[in-house]
């Protein structure tokens, strides 16, 4: 038996089971129905139809069933010999993550009287926490046990909680598209774990890291269908209306620019001409992603189809110089390059963001821009408040969405989430956790049965590979 597989067997039901009774104990003391979820508000009047899973729902589906549940999963079954690892680590850490968030997020959003009311926007708002574990789950794909993944999801979930809330609560950004408190956060955290759990050995690679035909077809299955849902993930938390429809078009142009710039410049980076495919499974994606800070105000067309084609040439050029730098000067081994995707491209987003709120005037936004942008409604005594309050009911000076607001957001998300990262790295270097040797990192037999057949033909393939490259 391969060292390493015995160390599991108790480990981790041990820590399953204990995990388990401690969200149910937290389930039954702690969690209740909201009030579209609670048969006892149901009244004669009431409009079923007025129900927030009709409202809700969709968006739901859409980011949990298959952006979730299916796109991640095929997008980090790319490693030739680490496909279960990939797939289904990916399953059991999102299920994980989903109540871990619940209870947190709760906590700090959606309590009343001690009590978390749960309702469809809160699984919307978990599910938003459960792709900040998944990316910075791809900086470690493959060096770390199934266990030690769900303590990184353990630790990972409240500190990504605390922060959204602080943020939100105090500083009130606008990050409809989760630039800062998703991608940003989950890339740093990410960087800060695998700066930790650095191996030399694995700096100059490892056969069992390529990818094969059957395994790149799967990882492109998971960017197209991140790749068609990727609007409702910008736009489910958006104000309804005019803000989610802007949502929905902005990304979807965006990502139609980063799409036609992944395939040209694939063909220009690569000095045979020809197309690769991790090049298309992740450049794609990008202007997904560049679009998110701004992507329901009023950027215009144009500028969602530019941040596009800006974020894909980013994460491009960031997997082919970036990386490799970063592995050799750094000692940071991004195994699924969620800096290019997620980091570089955040980055961008976040200053795009910034520049839309200093450049949006009156004229484009008319009398709404003072209830979207409150610091710049007028203060008490000016004539222009009184005709803006006839206009917009209520309103009053305020913060939120300031520039300088934006800029703090953003570099105490990323303190915060790199420390944090670095701190849980520490954690998981624990013996308990039984961390695979560096000899069998890559490789499912380690942790799955799995079919000799099909598994021989590629060992047989990684064996070439190995002659080859001493040739």
């Amino acid at each position: 038996m391969k060292p390493g597989v015995s160390s599991l067997r108790l480990r981790l039901p041990v820590f399953v089971f204990a995990v388990e009774v401690m969200i149910v104990g937290l389930f039954a003391s702690f969690v209740t129905y909201d009030e579209q979820a609670d048969h006892k508000f149901q009244t004669n009047e009431t409009r079923p139809m007025d129900n927030a899973v009709y409202k809700d729902y969709t968006f739901f589906a859409d980011i949990h069933q298959v952006m979730i549940f299916i796109g991640f999963r095929y997008l980090l079954a790319f490693s030739r010999l680490y496909g279960f690892g990939g797939m289904f680590f990916n399953f059991l850490v999102a299920s994980f993550s989903i109540q871990s968030a619940i209870l947190v997020q709760g906590y700090f959003q959606f309590s009343h009287d001690g009590k978390i009311q749960l309702g469809v926007i809160n699984l919307i708002n978990a599910e938003f926490a459960c792709p900040v574990v998944l990316i910075s789950f791809g900086a470690v794909l493959g060096k770390t046990s199934l266990l030690q993944l769900l303590v990184m999801a353990l630790l990972e979930v409240p500190a990504f909680a605390v922060t959204e809330w602080a943020v939100l609560k105090y500083l009130k950004i606008n990050d409809a598209g989760g630039s800062i408190l998703i991608h940003l956060f989950a890339c740093y955290f990410g960087l800060g774990v695998t700066f930790v759990l650095y191996r030399p050995r694995l700096n100059e690679g490892d056969v069992k890291e390529n990818t094969s035909y059957q395994s790149d077809i799967l990882a492109m299955m998971g960017t197209l269908f991140l790749w068609v849902f990727w609007p409702s993930f910008n736009s489910a938390l958006t104000l309804k209306g005019d803000d989610q429809n802007r949502a929905i078009l902005h990304t979807f142009i965006g990502l139609c620019a980063s799409t036609i710039t992944a395939f040209a410049l694939s063909a220009l980076l690569n000095k045979n001409g020809k197309l690769s495919m991790a090049d298309i499974q992740n450049g794609t994606l990008g202007g997904g992603v560049t679009v998110g800070a701004s992507v329901d105000m009023m950027i215009l067309p144009a500028a969602a189809y530019a941040l596009g084609t800006v974020g894909c040439t980013a994460c491009m050029l960031g997997y082919k110089y970036l990386s490799p730098l970063l592995a050799k000067w750094f000692g940071i081994q991004d195994q699924c390059g969620i800096h290019n995707l997620h980091g570089l491209t955040g980055l961008i987003s976040c200053t795009a963001g910034i520049c839309a709120i200093i450049m949006a005037n009156e004229e484009v936004y008319g009398p709404s821009l003072y209830d979207t942008f409150r610091h710049r409604v007028p203060k008490e005594g000016d004539p222009k408040l009184l005709e803006l309050q006839a206009l917009i009911p209520g309103l009053q000076p305020g913060l939120g969405r300031t520039t300088r607001e934006q800029a703090a957001a953003i570099f105490s998300t990323i303190a915060v989430a790199a420390i944090g990262g670095m701190l849980t790295g520490v954690v998981l270097k624990m013996p308990y956790l039984a961390s695979p040797s560096d000899d069998l990192c890559f490789d499912d037999q380690l942790y799955f049965d799995v079919p000799l057949d099909s598994y021989l033909a590629l060992k047989l393939n990684e064996a070439t590979d190995k002659e080859e490259t001493i040739a």
